[in-house]
């Protein structure tokens, strides 16, 4: 007897496109979301059940063009696929029909529908935080930079503040002025429960050097040249 398998149909992450092939038009498009990973990095080092896609197509129906949201956070997923393949797109049906539980759009010159077309459709699917970052072009939109929307009884309702604390992924998300790559500007960031900012992948690299300076400081002052150790 031949067994059915409904995925044996569907295309696979290979047989779709990765992105939409529409370019960003702000550098914190990238930027943003890849700080973001990079602290998850750090905090959830031991952790494999985790996936954060930065400018990466989500398809949620075979026939239906990917929505590419700048970044996402998706739980109980796999954080690494078998064999050191990495993924070319998230795939719903790949995935175990796992929804990203949370999702990023920093808003650029151009209008992509964060407010109405992508929010529309995020809350069809699940996602359960929508988070509009619009730092230059609030004043446009008529809306503030930093907005969270938690999804409740199928619509999005605004969750005031900064940090917010999101307990079904136990993290807060916030913006405060930092320094990455060079600028010193708002950035977002990750936070503990307390309120706790946490560290970038910089801030603890900045971290060691200090401590190796502080060492090596020590080590002079008792005589001990430490460029021979």
């Amino acid at each position: 007897m031949v067994q059915y398998n409904p995925l044996q149909y569907l295309p696979s992450a290979e047989e779709l496109p990765d992105s939409d092939d529409t370019p960003v038009d702000n550098e914190l498009q990238i930027l943003i979301p890849i700080l973001l990973r990079g602290i998850l990095a750090l905090v959830w080092a031991d952790r494999r059940d985790w996936f954060f896609g930065v400018n990466m197509g989500v398809y949620y129906e075979p026939n239906q063009a990917a929505i590419v949201p700048d970044g996402f956070l998706s739980l109980r997923v796999e954080r690494f696929k078998p064999n050191g393949k990495v993924r070319l797109s998230y795939v719903l049906w790949q995935e175990n029909n796992i929804v990203p539980q949370w999702v990023l759009e920093v808003v650029s010159k151009t209008p992509g529908g964060e407010y109405d077309q992508k929010m529309t459709k995020y809350a069809q699917l699940g996602v359960l935080y929508y988070l509009i970052y619009n730092p230059d072009y609030g004043k446009r939109d008529k809306h503030d930079s930093f907005e969270v929307y938690r999804l409740e009884n199928g619509v999005y309702e605004r969750q005031m503040g900064s940090p917010v604390w999101m307990p079904e992924i136990e993290l807060g998300i916030g913006c405060e002025v930092g320094t990455h790559e060079g600028y010193t500007r708002e950035w977002l960031y990750w936070y503990d429960q307390n309120g706790n900012k946490l560290s970038t992948p910089g801030e603890v690299a900045q971290q060691e050097r200090q401590r190796a300076e502080r060492l090596a400081e020590r080590l002079r002052q008792m005589g001990v040249d430490p460029d021979i150790l």
